[in-house]
């Protein structure tokens, strides 16, 4: 009888964490700068969004945002940037991230939407703009399997979200694998594909790690 792709134990409550954000504007001539601090997933999401459209409402050119107070990003929030882009790009405006914080680069490098929010020269702008709408469509693409993939994570290990977000980055960075790919790939281990044993173990690996930081009991035990 083959295993069961994941635990169909009932996963253990993740702690909830003190949620910590603080989202300010001001103008700056022809745009508004935004300085976002603490922490932007899922429940953070609705706010920023709310106060990126009311920034680029009120900026005839655009908006640039200060983000190296960021301590944790994930795609809800990747999500949220990617859609006030696309607005912007729509009205002739554009949205630029001048101070990422490293959490923030990261995932902007993994998913490959960095280069999208940075200031470009008049130079091949026409050009780069397509290549912009085609890269961001495809980073609005991947999202929801990755939302997929960390659900799998939160079943079988019993991780908070942020956790799931944190193995699945740390696993995409040992074994070299693009996020959107990898996602998919624990997707498809739940239909019964196995994963390659490489990547079974840097999961493994990613939630002990996160068990030993968070202290004994803190993960529950599946296997992917």
């Amino acid at each position: 009888m083959p295993e069961p792709a994941f635990s169909t134990q009932p996963a253990t409550p993740a702690a909830v964490r003190p949620r910590s954000l603080s989202i300010a504007t001001q103008p700056d001539g022809g745009r508004s700068i935004v300085v976002v601090r603490g922490e932007l997933d899922l429940q953070a999401a609705n706010e920023l969004g709310a106060a990126l459209r009311r920034a680029l409402k009120s900026a005839a050119e655009g908006i640039d945002l200060d983000m190296r107070g960021v301590t944790f990003c994930d795609c809800s929030a990747l999500n949220v940037l990617l859609a006030v882009r696309e607005q912007a790009l729509a009205e002739s405006r554009t949205v630029t991230i001048q101070s990422p914080s490293p959490v923030t680069e990261r995932l902007l490098a993994l998913t490959g939407t960095l280069s999208l929010f940075t200031a470009e020269t008049d130079d091949g702008i026409d050009h780069q703009l397509g290549v912009e709408v085609v890269q961001l469509r495809r980073a609005m693409q991947t999202r929801p399997t990755i939302d997929l993939a960390r659900g799998v994570l939160m079943a079988t290990f019993g991780l908070s979200p942020q956790d799931a977000w944190h193995v699945l980055v740390m696993v995409s960075q040992h074994t070299n694998t693009k996020l959107h790919r990898l996602a998919q790939d624990l997707v498809t281990a739940v239909q019964g594909e196995p994963l390659p044993d490489s990547v079974q173990r840097q999961v493994a690996a990613a939630v002990a790690r996160l068990s030993e930081s968070d202290g004994p009991g803190a993960q529950g035990d599946g296997e992917v």
